[in-house]
C-alpha cells in the first residue's frame, strides 16, 4: 500500500477523530490515493470507503461474572479481606439501622393509639439504652407488659 498519510490526516480532521481511528477500505486504495482534496475525502466517506473506527472499550463481562459470584458468597474468604471486621461491617451502622427501625415502630404504635405518650416515652428511653435487640424483641416486651 502506498503512503496515505495525507489522506489519513484529512479524513481524521473531517471525521473529528484521531488518525488511529481512521479506517481505509483496502480494496479502494487507488481511489483513496487519488483523493487529494477534502471534498474527495468526503465523497469517499459517503461511499463507505473511509470510515471512523469504533472506540475500544473495556469489557464489563468479567466484572459482571465476578459480581454474580460474590452475590452468593464466593470470592469473599479470608484471603480477599483487607479491612478489619469493624471496618467492613461497622457496629455503629448496625446500631443506627436497629434504633431507627425501633423508633419508627414506636411512632407507628403511638399514632395508631396502641400505646399512650407516657408509655411511648418510657419505651423510647429503653430502646435508646439498648434494651431491645430488634423490633420483634421490642414488640414482645410490649405484649408481655400488657398482660
Amino acid at each position: 500500500m502506498t503512503d496515505l498519510s495525507n489522506q489519513r490526516r484529512l479524513a481524521a480532521s473531517i471525521l473529528k477523530v484521531g488518525r488511529g481511528r481512521v479506517w481505509f477500505d483496502s480494496d479502494a486504495a487507488e481511489e483513496i490515493e487519488a483523493a487529494v482534496t477534502r471534498k474527495d475525502i468526503k465523497n469517499l466517506i459517503d461511499e463507505g470507503k473511509i470510515k471512523r473506527r469504533q472506540v475500544k472499550g473495556v469489557s464489563r463481562g468479567r466484572a459482571r461474572l465476578r459480581d454474580a459470584k460474590r452475590s452468593y458468597g464466593h470470592r469473599r474468604g479470608h484471603g480477599k479481606r483487607k479491612g478489619a471486621k469493624g471496618a467492613r461491617h461497622p457496629r455503629k451502622q448496625d446500631w443506627v439501622r436497629k434504633i431507627r427501625a425501633q423508633r419508627r415502630r414506636l411512632r407507628e404504635l403511638r399514632s395508631e393509639g396502641k400505646i399512650d405518650a407516657s408509655t411511648h416515652h418510657r419505651l423510647y428511653r429503653k430502646a435508646k439504652g439498648g434494651e431491645y435487640r430488634s423490633v420483634a424483641h421490642l414488640e414482645a416486651h410490649i405484649e408481655l407488659s400488657k398482660e
